[in-house]
């Protein structure tokens, strides 16, 4: 699997570990949103990281000839960098995509290539509908429109070469091992820290939250049971805006839940994002265990206090480069 060592890719180590007997290779650039730590104390014997690059063919060459099939989560995926330097989005996330879409295709492995839901643009707050399989994509960011590209470039070599792929979107992720650039874990550090959480704008921006651990839960249901060619949405019926979610971080952290400050809003910031996973609950019986965000986001906040060790040395840094931007 590409990614394993980032955020969400990690989650899905420790998942197929916990619930499976496979035996996993992460290939993973070990890039800044990267740890080794979270895959310490995996077993040795099933879990193996090649430190590498997806878009350097003779590195991602082998390694797919060895193994049965390629669980791709692989991504820059930060929309704030995105806007700063697209051009790490545009290598990882298209030419790297290509690099494994070529090695599959020469082998003949299957590959589930994991996206975003940011690809089909946003939703106006007042309107009732979700994103579907079928909503026509509409990415408003660099990083967005790096994704769609790539989803493109999976469904093209499925139809054109048989490639045997399929596609999951999915919807704002939270948990264990997330960078503390990211939304719901910054505000917590900040907590910790004595620092007013930060709010973009107003706050009403809507996403559709998801554990980790349940992303981890479909994607493996996908693997196994997905039809080739289809696309299937992950989300968890998770709506909430930003400024329930940072009231919800300080009440639960003990705190006066209107204790945080509002800063600069992002350049084309997305207004609601929201999921209809029907299809993958109806056709493949996935259901996620976390349906009450207040839990999952008390057991988000448990980690954070516990792993300090591990997003600390980060901490300066990351609010040093949203202070010069006003955020």
């Amino acid at each position: 699997m590409t990614g394993g060592a980032g955020f969400i890719g990690s989650n899905f180590v420790h998942h197929l570990v916990d619930h499976t007997d496979l035996r996993i290779t992460v290939l993973d650039k070990l890039t800044y949103a990267a740890s080794k730590e979270s895959l310490a104390g995996l077993p040795e014997d099933r879990v193996q990281l090649v430190v590498g690059d997806i878009a350097d063919e003779d590195v991602v060459d082998p390694l797919v000839a060895a193994h049965d099939a390629v669980v791709h989560y692989a991504a820059e995926s930060h929309n704030d960098n995105s806007l700063n330097d697209p051009s790490p989005f545009i290598r990882t996330n298209i030419l790297g995509t290509y690099t494994i879409l070529e090695a599959v295709r020469k082998h003949d492995k299957r590959l589930h290539h994991v996206s975003t839901d940011e690809v089909y643009g946003d939703l106006e707050l007042d309107d009732p509908e979700r994103f579907t399989e079928d909503t026509p994509y509409n990415p408003s960011s660099p990083y967005s429109a790096s994704k769609a590209g790539s989803d493109h470039l999976v469904r093209a070599w499925v139809r054109s070469f048989g490639v045997r792929a399929t596609v999951s979107n999915c919807s704002n992720n939270y948990g264990p091992w997330q960078h503390i650039e990211k939304f719901i874990p910054r505000q917590i550090t900040n907590v910790i820290d004595g620092i007013r959480p930060k709010l973009y704008g107003s706050g009403e921006n809507v996403r559709d939250w998801i554990h980790a651990d349940d992303h981890s839960s479909a994607v493996l249901t996908i693997l196994e049971k997905g039809r080739i060619g289809e696309t299937y949405l992950i989300g968890a019926d998770g709506e909430k805006n930003n400024l329930e979610v940072v009231r919800l971080i300080l009440t639960l952290m003990g705190k006066d839940a209107d204790d945080f400050d509002h800063v600069n809003d992002r350049a084309g910031h997305d207004m609601r994002y929201a999921i209809e996973s029907g299809k993958l609950r109806q056709e493949l019986g996935w259901s996620p265990q976390f349906q009450d965000f207040e839990s999952g986001l008390a057991n988000t906040i448990k980690w954070y206090e516990t792993h300090e060790d591990w997003w600390r040395p980060h901490k300066d840094a990351t609010e040093a480069k949203y202070a010069e931007k006003g955020q």
